[in-house]
């Protein structure tokens, strides 16, 4: 057990640094499938531990941009059921916001009010002095909430069993030097890359004697599917709009998850409700909400995440009502990977797609830059996911050169054209996003980029 006085990042980071290293810096060859070699875990006949009670009575929670004290106030005003101190997608990680996120985390009632939850940086995160960032938000969440039986942490960007195992041994550790009990540190699954998909089950069982649920994150999912397919030129997505979960690759995605939690015991946690309504003339905006959140009860889940306070009666109303629900039947595993793959192909992008798309991702980068982490854009939540997958539709559409509705080719020398024509082309987020499209390959993560990349910097 850890010592008073004795800082508990830095005791973990002595002990996983090395293996955090090894873990990411492994080769990632992966053929998209179901991998035969953990085919026993998935035939298997296990479950994880049950989720508590004051879980399976929540519906909706609240994702917040930790550092802003003022979203922190009005998120517990509107009363969700659960918080979650957001330090990934939502979040840029400046220095100051870093340090105001982790001093913020004290600013949630000790007793009563939402569910104190966190999501901490990505595994191949590192903060200022290269250490890991997820270990630091990790020992600032426990070490906030250190009164409490039992904390609830997001586990992000997760693709293969060993990182589901990374984390178990490193949550294991976390308790034992703290005195928790074990198994009080409980996770759900963010289900937002292709390879998670996959391997769905696998993560599960890692975790099974901590995980709660999965969770579909959509765009970050979309955006690793581009990482991971996007080189083959008869994979190439259409427009974001495009993209919405009437496709039957998004259908697929999305029944995948609740069937595996509905057999392993496990919740499905749906995604955000990211739209902004016109507070003239919010119903449009909630109507949309609505249906999303009610087709995913009607396959299982049995809670979501609202963007904005605003959406939260919305979210809750849905699953408050929602009749029981039977999973999606089983399938074989051919058909499933069949129908996981199925994304749509665009043999051409309007020009106005690529125009918006570079305006999602220069005015995200700019915010992200300057230390917002999510912005309110044309009435639509944008954070680091759909930032990114902005940026890798432009880098494939430049990649492929693709035609664009008049026939045209967009070429390297058009993107920049385009580019320079929406904002000033020397500017850190211009330089950042040419940086990211004109990459030979689709660089893994953009804010991994904006530390090392000379771009960033004005010229």
């Amino acid at each position: 057990m850890i010592t008073p006085g004795t800082d508990l990042a830095r005791t973990l980071e002595a002990l996983f640094a090395e293996r955090r290293r090894t873990l990411l810096s492994g080769r990632r060859d992966w053929t998209p499938g179901f991998d035969p070699r953990t085919a026993a875990i998935r035939q298997g006949d296990w479950q994880v531990a049950p989720p508590p009670a004051e879980l399976r009575a929540r519906q909706v929670e609240q994702l917040v941009e930790p550092s802003d004290a003022a979203a922190i106030e009005s998120a517990l005003a509107a009363g969700p059921d659960a918080l979650i101190f957001d330090f990934d997608d939502t979040f840029s990680p400046t220095p100051q916001n870093v340090r105001a996120g982790h001093a913020n985390l004290r600013s949630l009632p000790r007793t009563g009010g939402p569910l104190p939850m966190t999501r901490p940086r990505p595994l191949y995160m590192e903060d200022a002095e290269g250490g890991s960032a997820s270990i630091r938000d990790l020992a600032a969440f426990v070490e906030a909430f250190a009164g409490r039986e039992t904390l609830y942490v997001y586990l992000p960007k997760l693709e293969f069993p060993a990182e589901a195992e990374f984390w178990q041994d490193l949550l294991a550790e976390t308790e034992r030097l703290t005195g928790r009990e074990p198994n009080s540190l409980r996770v759900c699954i963010q289900i937002e890359t292709l390879p998670g998909a996959f391997y769905a089950d696998e993560l599960l069982y890692a975790l099974r004697g901590r995980a709660f649920g999965l969770n579909a994150g959509r765009w970050d999912y979309v955006f690793s599917a581009v990482k991971w397919l996007g080189e083959n030129h008869r994979f190439c997505l259409p427009e974001r709009g495009e993209l919405n979960m009437g496709q039957p690759s998004m259908q697929a995605y999305e029944q995948n998850l609740a069937r595996v939690c509905a057999r392993r015991g496990a919740q499905a946690i749906g995604g955000t409700a990211a739209l902004a309504p016109d507070p003239a003339d919010p119903e449009p905006a909630l109507a949309v909400v609505r249906a999303d959140k009610e087709r995913e009860a009607s396959q299982g889940f049995v809670a979501a995440w609202a963007g904005l306070p605003d959406l939260i009666p919305t979210v809750r109303a849905v699953f408050q009502s929602a009749p029981p629900a039977s999973p999606p039947a089983p399938k074989p595993e051919e058909e499933v990977a069949a129908e996981l793959l199925a994304f749509p192909r665009a043999a051409e992008v309007p020009l106005s797609a690529v125009r918006e798309a570079i305006g999602v991702t220069t005015d995200y980068f700019r915010a992200w830059l300057a230390g917002q982490g999510v912005i309110v854009r044309k009435n639509r939540v944008e954070d680091t996911a759909t930032a990114e997958l902005a940026r890798a539709q432009l880098w494939q559409w430049v990649h492929h050169r693709i035609p664009l509705e008049g026939g045209e080719a967009l070429t390297p020398e058009y993107f920049e054209a385009l580019l320079a024509d929406s904002t000033d082309p020397r500017e850190p987020a211009a330089r950042l996003l040419r940086a990211l499209v004109l990459s030979g390959t689709c660089p893994p993560f953009f804010p991994a980029a904006a530390r090392t990349l000379d771009e960033v910097s004005p010229a």
